[in-house]
């Protein structure tokens, strides 16, 4: 085994023993959290006139009998378990189920919406960067600067005003029309299934459904990554090997894209990996702002319902899928830059 073999296989290994550490400090914050909020979550649930038995029975159901050392114990238990817990206001169905049930939409709309980002950030972000203080640098920038500032879901709403209500173009809401089946379940991902199934009504209603929110949120996205493309590519594009490069007569778009992009590619997949990793508490207004019906929306239902096990379950849910996303960005970044791994 060559040394760099050797030394990305020692970052890979400290980073997956990192990984159940930085998870239980995930859940051990949001158990403390839950159990310091003001207001007994059985009174929210049954009110004043539950008998003391339906009470002390909610309390278990809750994880809320015993001392607090011990409840945290029972948590730990059932997280070590991959045990999520079971919905109280879903008639007992486990919080696994309802991650399945609404996962892929959320999904599905994460992926539009970083698909949109990644279209109109990359070409923008380029073209600043090799143009500096041009006004298409500063139009650039300041269109940047405000998609990121203006609040998401106000974005919706004006976006569900003009294109939804005014023009007629788009849906405002939901997956699909009330009056269309479902395309058969494969991934759970409606535009991907109709279009391995041969549906295509329905993979045209998907899409004409997913275009306003994905759009919205891929708005938002892309004023961060734009500036982040820009900023990191200006500053490798006046390296002294660049120019050299250029000397050599290269194409202008090799020198960008070959040259100066690997090495500009790090910073940036770290910031839009952290982008990528928070999209899902991101998507929750979006959701919300267009009735998508995906996890951050059922979370939201889960916190008005007083819901503490689906709470939990979708929080610990959402931080694996950013310490994952996380995880993977270490590795790629020390396989791209070997002084990472050092």
């Amino acid at each position: 085994m060559s040394r760099q073999e050797s030394s990305l296989r020692r970052f890979v290994t400290t980073r997956l023993l990192l990984l159940p550490a930085t998870l239980w400090m995930v859940a051990t914050i949001l158990f403390v959290l839950l159990r310091i909020v003001p207001g007994d979550p059985v009174d929210a649930i049954l009110g004043p006139r539950a008998s003391e038995a339906v009470r002390e029975q909610m309390r278990a159901d809750l994880g809320l009998t015993g001392s607090l050392w011990v409840q945290y114990l029972n948590y730990l238990g059932q997280l070590l378990r991959l045990d999520l817990g079971t919905s109280i206001s879903s008639t007992g169905k486990p919080v696994r189920e309802i991650i399945a049930t609404f996962f892929p939409a959320s999904a599905e709309l994460a992926i539009a919406a970083l698909l949109v980002a990644l279209a109109i950030s990359i070409p923008l972000g380029v073209l600043a960067a090799t143009h500096p203080r041009s006004p298409v640098d500063t139009a650039t920038r300041t269109a940047s600067i405000l998609t990121y500032a203006i609040p998401v879901f106000w974005v919706g709403m004006m976006v569900q005003l003009v294109f939804g209500v005014y023009l007629g173009w788009f849906p405002i809401g939901n997956r699909l029309p009330v009056s269309m089946a479902e395309p058969r379940a494969i991934t759970g991902l409606y535009a991907i299934d109709a279009a391995v199934t041969g549906n295509w009504a329905a993979l045209g209603e998907a899409l004409h459904h997913l275009a306003m929110p994905a759009v919205t949120l891929g708005l938002v996205l892309a004023g961060v990554f734009v500036r982040t493309i820009r900023v990191h590519l200006t500053e490798v594009l006046r390296s002294p090997y660049i120019a050299a490069a250029r000397a050599k007569g290269l194409r202008e778009w090799r020198v960008v894209f070959v040259h100066a992009g690997r090495n500009a590619l790090v910073p940036i997949l770290t910031v839009m990996g952290l982008v990528v990793a928070s999209l899902m508490g991101g998507a929750l207004l979006t959701e919300v702002t267009f009735s998508w019906p995906g996890l951050a929306s059922r979370l939201i239902l889960a916190i008005g319902q007083r819901d503490y096990p689906v709470v939990q379950g979708l929080v610990v849910f959402f931080a694996s899928i950013a310490i994952a996303v996380s995880l993977l960005l270490d590795i790629l970044n020390a396989y791209i830059d070997p002084r990472i791994r050092y």
